[in-house]
Parts: structure tokens; sequence; C-alpha cells
């Protein structure tokens, strides 16, 4: 299954949308590799970029909601925080499964089980509400 930045998820702020489009791009290059048996090789580059993406993308939405006088920022930040968190156990969990199999990484779903979960729970409402704040 492919992750696309469809119409009603884009938010008219060229900066976000164009986050939301690197995320999905990362994330879907990393799931064809896994099937083209090349996972363990790409992870390590996926894993990189989601911990810059999720501090500088974070950042920037919420200096967004801050200059707009965003009345859900709280909740927003909260979310955020969060999803950083869960990201963190999951690289955590990753790098020590890692470890354990004499260096290899794990599978893509340990590091991917907060972003799914995300998606699942509310991260495209969490996306759909950022294109009505912007």
């Amino acid at each position: 299954m492919r992750y696309e930045l469809t119409q009603d998820l884009l938010t008219g702020n060229q900066l976000i949308d164009s986050e939301h489009r690197q995320l999905f791009d990362a994330i879907n290059a990393l799931m064809d590799a896994c099937a083209q048996g090349a996972g363990r090789t790409k992870i390590n580059e996926t894993v990189q970029f989601l911990n810059s993406y999720v501090s500088k993308h974070f950042r920037d939405e919420e200096q967004l909601q801050l200059q707009s006088k965003y009345p859900g920022y709280n909740a927003h930040h909260t979310f955020h925080e969060g999803y950083k968190r869960e990201l963190a156990e999951a690289v955590g969990a990753w790098a020590t499964a890692g470890d354990a199999r004499g260096g290899g990484a794990a599978s893509a779903e340990t590091v991917f089980t907060p972003f799914a979960r995300c998606r699942a729970n509310g991260g495209v409402h969490h996306a759909r509400n950022t294109v009505r704040l912007l």
C-alpha cells in the first residue's frame, strides 16, 4: 500500500505541503525497498530522515500556528510531543533489535509502527486539521 498526498490533505502552504510530500516519498521508498528485498539497506537512511523530519516539520507547523494565533495550538503541540516520544521509542526498539541480530536492522514495521498507528488513529485526521488551520 502506497501513501499518497491527496488533494484533501494539501494545506495550500508550500512549505508544509512540501514537507508532507517528503514524508510520504520517504515511506514509500522504504516500502518499495522492502518489497524488493532491500529494506535493510534503506532503513538506516529512512530512520535518519524521520528523526530530522519530525523535528523540523513539527517546528515549522507550530511556528505557523503561533503566527496565526491558532486556538488549537496546545492540543496540536501535545499531539506532536506524543508522536516524537513514540517515534523515539520505536527507533530505540529498532536499534536494540538490530544489536541483538549482530548489527542488522529490525523490520521496517518496527520503525514505522508510530507512523502507521498515527495514520490509523488520527494522523490523516491530524493532517486534515492542519489544512484547516493554515
